[in-house]
């Protein structure tokens, strides 16, 4: 079963058929991971020894050899996929899930860390650029690469404690993930279309995408695709979120030297490296809403979909989000609103939690008046660096507040949402889904 604790969720609803609704939303959020599974999200586009994706076909026989190499929350099940296909001479997964692992002879599997890189994230790169440099002109190389893989997969011009001081101070900054990851890429040897330099094979790339609108350049940091961010831009977003003077000295002189050009610039559009790859979008989050709207309607609801681009600060966008569905006139007994998208976290408190349980958080005071369910889901299961993968709430969850003495305001202030739904029993617990296509929100009116 997707939820660990799936009954809890349903017997915190306080009548029957609050109880219904939040079991529906289970089955919902089921289904949405279930459409973007990567194993078959892979899989389906391989028929005997061809590989076809957006209507080009490529005839595998024609190799000499074929490697592979997979890196983000996906890379388990993607991988996979391709060994249940054909047969791989060799081939690295990166994976943040220390309990899986690739069965197959010729693969060898990583464990590295997530959000924040550590030492195996360096091991697995150069392990990859190792197996890349042996590859040859005939050979082809499957790269399938996922959400996270920018942190399961580093090759840094600066030191391992300076690559983590840096993550750390961007992801609590509020910079939204292109922001970032235009700064991994300009720190990095393999990311911005880097780790094609590495190879003299054909590359055949399947992407799954974390992140809004599809842009191969940032899914990952784009380790495969022409990279349109220069150094010069990495100075604007220092001083937009104003966290030069906290940055290590290491990265504020290698950003100097870069604009100076005293270091090569990413390779951009009109590199030759780029005359052998090919770059292909396997699975994203508008499938996964799609597929939520459509299980929705099997349940009976009438539904809406909003957008599934959805960015900006959590707390904000959870109050937008309310607000619309307050304003929403309908004669339907039950109505789903469906959105997707990934929202962003200025941490201000040392309080634990994540975007998704902030956005649920925010709102909770606002829906005690009406017959309103609001779900908020990261897709990979980890919302933030804790154990949950988001948040459940309904018009009751403000006055069981209330009886445990605990005020929403205060826990939003300390951006502390999990310990909130924690004491409430309204965490949604997943662990890691191996899959990773942004957050997705369930927004059920009934009456």
């Amino acid at each position: 079963m997707l939820f660990k604790n799936y009954n809890k969720i349903i017997a915190n609803g306080n009548d029957e058929k609050l109880k219904i609704i939040r079991k529906d939303i289970l089955e919902i959020l089921s289904s949405s991971i279930d459409a973007v599974d990567p194993y078959k999200s892979v899989k389906k586009h391989f028929n005997k020894n061809f590989l076809n994706v957006e209507e080009k076909k490529f005839d595998l026989n024609k190799y000499n050899n074929i490697y592979l190499v997979a890196f983000g929350k996906a890379s388990i099940g993607m991988a996979e996929a391709v060994t249940d296909s054909v047969n791989i001479a060799k081939g690295i997964a990166v994976t943040n899930d220390k309990e899986k692992k690739v069965f197959n002879r010729n693969i060898q599997t990583i464990s590295a860390n997530h959000p924040i890189p550590n030492q195996n994230s360096i091991k697995a790169a150069d392990k990859i650029i190792n197996l890349l440099e042996k590859t040859k002109k005939d050979d082809l190389v499957l790269i399938l690469i996922s959400g996270g893989g920018s942190a399961l997969l580093c090759k840094p011009r600066i030191g391992l404690k300076d690559l983590q001081k840096t993550t750390d101070i961007l992801l609590k900054s509020g910079a939204n993930i292109k922001e970032i990851n235009t700064i991994r890429k300009h720190l990095s040897y393999v990311k911005g279309g880097q780790l094609l330099k590495y190879t003299k094979s054909n590359v055949i790339a399947l992407v799954i995408s974390d992140i809004i609108e599809d842009p191969l350049e940032f899914i990952a940091s784009g380790p495969t695709y022409p990279d349109s961010t220069t150094f010069s831009d990495i100075q604007n977003i220092f001083e937009k979120y104003n966290i030069s003077h906290d940055l290590p000295i290491s990265v504020i002189d290698l950003i100097k030297k870069g604009i100076k050009g005293e270091i090569s610039e990413t390779p951009k559009l009109n590199d030759s490296v780029f005359e052998k790859a090919n770059n292909f979008i396997i699975s994203n989050n508008k499938l996964a809403c799609f597929s939520a709207l459509n299980k929705a309607e099997k349940l009976g609801y009438k539904t809406m979909f909003l957008t599934s681009a959805i960015e900006g600060e959590a707390k904000d966008i959870g109050n937008f989000l309310i607000d619309k569905t307050i304003n929403y006139k309908t004669y339907a007994e039950k109505f789903l609103f469906v959105s997707g998208g990934e929202t962003t976290v200025t941490i201000r408190g040392d309080g634990k939690g994540g975007r998704n349980q902030e956005m649920v958080l925010s709102t909770v005071k606002k829906i005690k008046d009406n017959n309103i369910v609001f779900c908020s889901f990261a897709t990979d299961g980890i919302d933030g660096v804790v154990n949950a993968a988001g948040a459940i709430s309904d018009k009751f969850t403000y006055k069981k507040s209330k009886k445990l003495n605990i005020d929403p305001e205060d826990y939003l202030k300390t951006n502390d949402s999990y310990n909130f739904f924690k004491k409430l029993g309204d965490l949604i617990i997943t662990g890691p889904t191996g899959t990773n296509v942004m957050d997705i929100q369930l927004i059920a009116l009934y009456k």
